[in-house]
């Protein structure tokens, strides 16, 4: 498990996650393909919200399960979080907003998440 930075595009929010990326996942649902995701999920103790809560906006849909914050300066989806199959906390990290982190290096899984 590595400790990767992340913000949203202008910085206003900022976070630090423990992952191990190892393979990233690309979903087809209507929300993880028009943001451009890439992602990797972690248990919600493995995420720390540094900075930025007042600048995010929810967005629920669908079975409004899943949060999907984004920060309402510069629009940027950096992570969402709902529950994993086994009922625990989990997040949903954008890769792609993790500094220093070239997410092309990684395989990607895809996802049918159309078909929920």
């Amino acid at each position: 498990m590595s400790k990767y930075d992340g913000s949203c595009h202008c910085g206003a929010v900022r976070f630090c996650v423990e992952v191990e990326l190892a393979e990233l996942v690309a979903c087809n649902c209507s929300i993880c393909s028009r943001a451009g995701w890439l992602l990797a999920f972690v248990p919600a103790a493995s995420f720390e919200l540094l900075a930025g809560e007042d600048a995010l906006t929810d967005y629920l849909f669908y079975k409004k399960s899943t949060h999907h914050p984004f920060c309402k300066v510069c629009g940027i989806h950096a992570f969402s979080h709902g529950h994993a199959p086994d009922g625990g906390k989990m997040m949903s990290i954008n890769v792609r907003c993790l500094a220093g982190v070239d997410a092309t290096q990684y395989p990607v899984m895809a996802y049918d998440g159309a078909k929920l």
